[in-house]
């Protein structure tokens, strides 16, 4: 055989095997790039999961302060509402004559209505008499020094407390009984 035969045999003997060397690097490639799809799909996943978890916790933080606005705007609507009460019970008071005793009877079922509807969005009237003083509930007006009732009683009611889911609308204005010459006397002054 001569040179040249030779190198053609030789290039024949190397043929089978780059393919083998093409397919191998081929799949190498193909590994690698499935790996990093893998992995960008797995990060797309994880994002939007964490997107989905935004979006709900958005959804339920707009769906919170929805619901606390439209508390005010109610809570704002009774405000407005308790000096109306307040003259009713007024007019209630004022008029006990016979001669009233059907624009009485009118005037106490409308009353009644708008208490019962009141009620129904959440308020609370709290009439005080007797219990402790609480500045936070409510607004001493008058003291009056007694040893017949405990220290901090309240002995008189001028206006009851209205709450609107557990808020304080309006303190009620009551008068407080003190002990002579006690402690809560000389806190007072």
């Amino acid at each position: 055989m001569s040179e040249q035969e030779i190198k053609v045999n030789d290039t024949h003997d190397e043929g089978p095997g780059q393919p083998e060397e093409a397919q191998s690097a081929d799949s190498a490639r193909e590994d690698s790039q499935v790996k990093k799809l893998s992995g960008e799909l797995a990060d797309l996943q994880q994002t939007l999961l964490r997107r989905q978890a935004d979006f709900d916790n958005y959804r339920k933080r707009i769906e919170k302060e929805r619901a606390e606005d439209s508390r005010r705007s109610t809570a704002r609507v009774v405000e407005s509402l308790i000096p109306i009460v307040d003259g009713f019970e007024h007019a209630l008071a004022a008029h006990k004559e016979d001669e009233y005793a059907s624009y009485r009877r009118g005037f106490e079922l409308i009353y009644k209505q708008l208490l019962d509807n009141l009620a129904r969005l959440g308020v609370d009237r709290v009439e005080p008499l007797g219990r402790p003083f609480d500045p936070h509930m409510h607004q001493a007006m008058d003291r009056t020094e007694t040893t017949e009732h405990e220290d901090g009683t309240i002995l008189e009611v001028f206006q009851p407390a209205y709450l609107f889911h557990g808020r304080v609308l309006r303190p009620a204005l009551v008068r407080v009984a003190v002990h002579p010459g006690g402690a809560s006397n000389k806190a007072v002054n």
